[in-house]
């Protein structure tokens, strides 16, 4: 099957080829932005529909082939994309190294189970910009949305005097790179509600999707032991469902909830934290981070195959596996089901 990449290409041939290309209408420069111009493009749904290249030459799984697959295998079917529920966002360079090499294996072979990307923190800004742009050309054409990290926290607390004008900045160089989404997440910060609605109604103007990360763990997301944590505490339960409400109202499509305190670095699960957040807020509203394999299988045993997860991409196939009930552990082998004539 031919690649979907786009080869490398030179910083002298790419600009050879873009003054040949036709030009995209853009808008003039900010007055807060000097030099940065942004497309006037629609922005891509939060899950991305792939463009029609990509559709004509995607392969159907043998599993949903029933003339010359597996299809005669009982299985729960796979939804198209782009989906509200069933959502599977995998984790981007990290722990590991990711290039467009290797994230073409994972997207050639398990594509259609994966509907977003999510880089690391700011690990985005450590590659070269030809190469990252050629990682969410990559996703793109796949039908995979990109998302940054919670960089928007480096952002706020080392911009000095001109936050508004960094986080333009920040947001106007995700979208000329390609990002899609924008995470929020204030895991190291204390913010004001009010200020954490305003930053994803910056996001929204800037023709992004903002998807704030909410957690019940003050100092998550930066590998901190889990005895500094629990000395820390928590926040209730009752905080995360109050700010969630509001995203909502806002137009926030989805958030993300984070595992430490809850399921990560954690004596004894939370599990009522999760049942909490469940019956106030839409499942299609919320994507829980899902850090280990136990924790997945959990999920999908409690909540079914439509809850959103986000998973380490060393993982899809066992989740996607998971989903489709064809395998799983002891206490989900054979059990995972969906009734939809």
């Amino acid at each position: 099957m031919a690649t979907l990449t786009r080869p490398f290409t030179s910083a002298a041939l790419r600009s050879s080829q873009a003054a040949a290309a036709p030009k995209l209408r853009t808008t003039p420069a900010s007055p807060l932005l000097p030099g940065i111009k942004s497309n006037l493009l629609k922005p891509r749904t939060f899950a991305s529909t792939a463009p029609s290249r990509a559709k004509a030459q995607a392969p159907k799984i043998l599993l949903e082939d029933k003339e010359n697959g597996y299809g005669f295998v009982r299985h729960n079917p796979l939804p198209p994309k782009p989906r509200s529920r069933a959502v599977t966002e995998i984790r981007g360079p990290y722990y590991t190294v990711m290039g467009s090499r290797y994230l073409s294996d994972v997207l050639e072979t398990m594509g259609a189970h994966v509907d977003g990307l999510k880089f690391a923190g700011g690990s985005f800004s450590l590659f070269p910009e030809d190469r990252l742009r050629e990682l969410n050309d990559l996703a793109h054409a796949h039908g995979v949305y990109v998302s940054t990290g919670g960089w928007i926290e480096h952002i706020l607390a080392s911009s000095g005097g001109d936050v508004s004008g960094a986080v333009d900045k920040y947001l106007a160089k995700c979208k000329d790179v390609g990002f899609d989404v924008v995470e929020l997440s204030t895991g190291f910060l204390s913010l004001p509600g009010d200020d954490w609605l305003r930053l994803a109604d910056r996001v929204h103007k800037a023709g992004l999707k903002p998807k704030p990360e909410l957690g019940i763990q003050f100092g998550a997301g930066g590998d901190t032991g889990a005895a500094e944590l629990e000395s820390i505490g928590t926040s209730d339960p009752s905080k995360v469902i109050n700010m969630a409400k509001k995203f909502a109202d806002a137009g926030v499509e989805r958030m993300m909830i984070e595992s430490e305190g809850i399921t990560e670095n954690v004596k004894t699960w939370r599990t009522d934290v999760i049942q909490a957040i469940i019956r106030e807020i839409p499942l299609e509203k919320v994507m829980f981070e899902a850090a280990d394999p136990s924790v997945f299988n959990w999920y999908i045993r409690e909540f079914g195959v439509d809850v959103n997860l986000f998973v380490d991409h060393s993982q899809i196939v066992q989740l996607a596996g998971l989903r489709a009930g064809i395998w799983g552990k002891s206490d989900t082998f054979g059990k995972i089901t969906t009734f939809r004539p």
